[in-house]
């Protein structure tokens, strides 16, 4: 019986040329010929088979990223959820747990809510509530020992960024009892170590609106001996998981409101106009190596512009109105999501500049806060340098900043690319004189221009958020210092 020859379907055809060409035997004149210049066999080429060798070595140093990554702790947002963190604990297997607040947000329903949930589930704990608000590294040190000796199975915080960085560093220190404390701390104040392995459960309740700490593997602290304000930033310090309660936040003073939604505010600005990625220099040659911040990328992008148009939108509202609840509950959401945002893209100069604000803060005490002595509020510290970054950023990347400064309102129909800093930098001043209470620059927090070196020389380290800063100079050099001086003179007033 004669073979009955079947017709290939068009798909059948274009898998077997496929093949052809993919196997050297492709009757195509060029695929077929063995010299020419399609053909990677080519059996007259003397280096066939060989790597090539390059005659000037590969810097390392100076390859660019080519990948990004995304973390993020696990993240339960609804009214009334902080009930549910007992059983949490449970279902981790944790029988003794350390609790990490404040003496102020210990007499808050919050934690009441928080040791309810504890004791019906039979599980022992320790509060510790002896958290600084803008923590030292002698208040961290504090906290480490007094977990120490208990080795706990988890740890669990409930209040605002101190208190849930504060707890996450305890968490590392009771893991890696043997290490240095500036094993960890970023380079080059500190050593920059990886933390090589997974630390102890962490669940954290923040009762602000602000930091986003709950989503992050970023713990913030004043170095005193440096005056300079530094932290740990990796992957493995995320919480396992942030409950974040929108009923925890009622109980937010009015100025309490304003300075942790305008961390809220620069954290997505920054994350926003950060440098992209692909930018970030170097490559690390391991993946645990890779920064938590990494520069913008196209995941980070969704999170920071959802979280700049929210907090526009609702910031004011919950500031005015301490009833506001549907305000404040966007200003918890807008937080959370700015945190995963910052927590992957990173941020840059505004943070960078703040650190030295808070730490060489001249004797600043900011109304409505409750604290026996002077204090800057971080996003106060982060916020009033911002009309002068953003001027300055502007043309790194003219289209952000336009997009940033619609978000503001702005009508950007007929506004050239050149100007997109200064148009950004104008929107941010009218929104926080519009905010109230806001001092309207350095001047305002009692600096001098005398006071700028040593603003400039304590943000010279903050290596880790200098690198992602659209047009600084990050040699480390009198360009870098010049560029840092003229915006401190530029942030006096505004």
């Amino acid at each position: 019986m004669a073979a009955i020859r079947i017709a290939p379907s068009r798909a059948q055809r274009a898998v077997n040329l496929l093949r052809a060409v993919n196997s050297g035997s492709s009757a195509c004149p060029c695929h077929s010929n063995p010299q020419h210049h399609h053909n990677t066999r080519q059996t007259l080429n003397p280096f066939a088979g060989h790597k090539r060798s390059l005659a000037t070595p590969v810097d390392q140093s100076q390859q660019k990223e080519y990948a990004f990554e995304m973390a993020a702790s696990s993240i339960r947002f609804g009214p009334g959820c902080t009930k549910e963190v007992g059983m949490d604990m449970t279902n981790l297997g944790a029988k003794k747990v350390i609790v990490v607040t404040d003496e102020t947000v210990q007499k808050l329903d919050a934690m009441k809510q928080t040791i309810e949930g504890l004791e019906t589930e039979g599980i022992a704990y320790e509060i510790f509530s002896k958290v600084r608000v803008e923590p030292k590294d002698y208040s961290i040190k504090e906290a480490i020992a007094f977990a120490k000796p208990y080795m706990p199975d988890a740890f669990l915080a409930v209040g605002g960024g101190s208190v849930i960085d504060t707890a996450k560093l305890m968490n590392l220190y009771t893991s890696f009892p043997e290490a240095d404390f500036l094993d960890f701390v970023n380079a080059p104040l500190g050593k920059g170590l990886p933390i090589t392995s997974k630390l102890k459960p962490l669940i954290a309740i923040p009762t602000t609106a602000g930091t986003g700490s709950e989503t992050t593997g970023t713990a913030i602290f004043d170095l005193v001996d440096k005056k300079a304000k530094t932290g740990i930033a990796h992957r493995n310090l995320k919480p396992t998981l942030g409950i974040c309660d929108p009923y925890n936040t009622r109980t937010m003073p009015s100025a309490v409101h304003a300075s942790s939604g305008l961390d809220v505010l620069c954290h997505s600005l920054e994350s926003w106009t950060a440098i992209p990625y692909h930018e970030r220099v170097p490559r690390p040659t391991n993946p645990i190596n890779r920064p938590a911040y990494q520069g913008a990328n196209p995941i980070s992008d969704i999170f920071s512009l959802q979280a700049l148009r929210s907090t526009v939108k609702y910031l004011p509202r919950a500031v005015r109105d301490p009833d506001d609840f549907e305000a404040q509950s966007e200003m918890l959401l807008a937080a959370t999501l700015a945190g995963v945002g910052f927590g992957n893209a990173g941020v840059h100069l505004c943070h960078g500049m703040s650190y030295p604000i808070s730490s060489q803060n001249p004797g600043y005490r900011h109304a409505g806060y409750q604290v026996e002595y002077p204090v800057i509020p971080h996003g106060v510290s982060v916020a009033v340098t911002a009309p002068a970054v953003f001027k300055f950023t502007g043309a790194s990347n003219p289209e952000r900043h336009l997009a940033a400064a619609e978000v503001f309102g702005v009508d950007i129909s007929q506004v050239k690319r050149e100007s997109a800093g200064e148009v950004l930098s104008e929107a941010l001043a009218e929104f926080l004189v519009r905010l109230g209470d806001q001092p309207r620059g350095l001047k305002a927090l009692g600096f001098e221009k005398g006071h700028i070196a040593t603003l400039v020389e304590g943000t010279m380290p903050q290596a880790r958020v200098l690198m992602l800063a659209p047009n600084l100079d990050t040699g480390g050099g009198e360009v870098e210092r010049e560029q840092l001086t003229g915006l401190f003179e530029e942030a006096m007033e505004y």
